[in-house]
C-alpha cells in the first residue's frame, strides 16, 4: 500500500507544479501589439508577410483571427506566449495556434509550432501591411 501511494503523490504534485507555471492572460501582451515583418529590411507598405497583433486579434498571412485565449509559460530568457485563435477563411472557421517568443528589443519569433518559429521585427507605426 505504501509503495503505491508515493508514486501517486509524486505524479499529483508534479502535475500541480506544471499547471502553476502556466498563466492565462486575457489578451496579447502590450509589448507585442503592432505590425511585425519577417524581413531584416525596413518594413514596406503593403507587405503581405507582415502580421498585425492587437489585444484580441491577429491579421496576417493566415487571415484574420480572433484571439480566444493566451497562455504565458516561463522560458529560458523570457516568458513564451501561446495564443489559441479562431480564424475565418473561405467561409470556414478553424482553430490555429500562435506561439510568440520575445527575442530582444523590437524583435520576436512567431509561428504555429516551436519548429515553425520565424524571426520578426517591429515595423514603424506609419507602415500598414496589405489586407489578407
Amino acid at each position: 500500500m505504501r509503495s503505491t501511494s508515493l508514486p501517486v503523490l509524486i505524479v499529483a504534485l508534479s502535475l500541480q507544479d506544471a499547471a502553476a507555471r502556466e498563466i492565462p492572460r486575457p489578451t496579447i501582451p502590450d509589448e507585442f501589439l503592432g505590425t511585425w515583418a519577417p524581413s531584416a529590411e525596413p518594413c514596406k507598405e503593403g507587405d503581405r508577410s507582415a502580421i498585425v497583433l492587437s489585444p484580441k486579434e491577429y491579421a496576417g498571412p493566415i487571415g484574420i483571427c480572433g484571439i480566444e485565449t493566451v497562455i504565458e509559460t516561463p522560458g529560458p530568457d523570457a516568458p513564451i506566449y501561446s495564443a489559441r485563435m479562431l480564424c475565418s477563411s473561405s467561409g470556414a472557421q478553424a482553430q490555429k495556434n500562435l506561439i510568440i517568443r520575445p527575442e530582444g528589443s523590437g524583435q520576436m519569433s512567431v509561428g504555429p509550432t516551436f519548429e515553425g518559429l520565424v524571426a520578426h521585427r517591429r515595423c514603424p507605426a506609419s507602415v500598414s501591411p496589405a489586407k489578407p
